[in-house]
């Protein structure tokens, strides 16, 4: 399985755990310019902004590793954008980070919640 196709099925793994875990998923996969967005979900009155991170072995690290500060800044650019799009004021947001690692008999799904803050002016 190809890189990007990993990644695709990561992502679906991670919308199908989100949503039977409680959580609505609103959109998946919105971009800008500057950066991307993986998942967008509900979780009850919290507007979640969430990575997904798939790997098939820890040759590299663990995968919640990947999301590094400047990945970071591009996701909260992202969803500074995607709050505008969809004229979102005084929303209640977080940043998730959802891990799927496929190199067991089954993928174990890990999620992270309130992964990552970014400080006020840092975007």
């Amino acid at each position: 399985m190809k890189s990007k196709q990993l990644g695709k099925l990561g992502e679906e793994l991670a919308a199908r755990f989100l949503a039977h875990s409680g959580m609505q998923v609103l959109q998946r996969n919105f971009r800008i310019r500057e950066g991307e967005i993986d998942i967008v979900a509900l979780d009850k009155q919290v507007l979640v902004f969430i990575e997904v991170k798939t790997c098939r072995s820890d040759a590299f690290g663990e995968p919640e590793t990947w999301v590094t500060l400047r990945k970071q800044k591009r996701i909260g650019r992202a969803a500074m954008a995607y709050l505008q799009k969809h004229d979102k004021k005084d929303q209640d947001c977080r940043f998730d980070v959802v891990t799927v690692h496929m190199n067991r008999d089954k993928p174990e799904i890990h999620h992270i919640v309130d992964a990552f803050w970014l400080p006020e002016g840092i975007w």
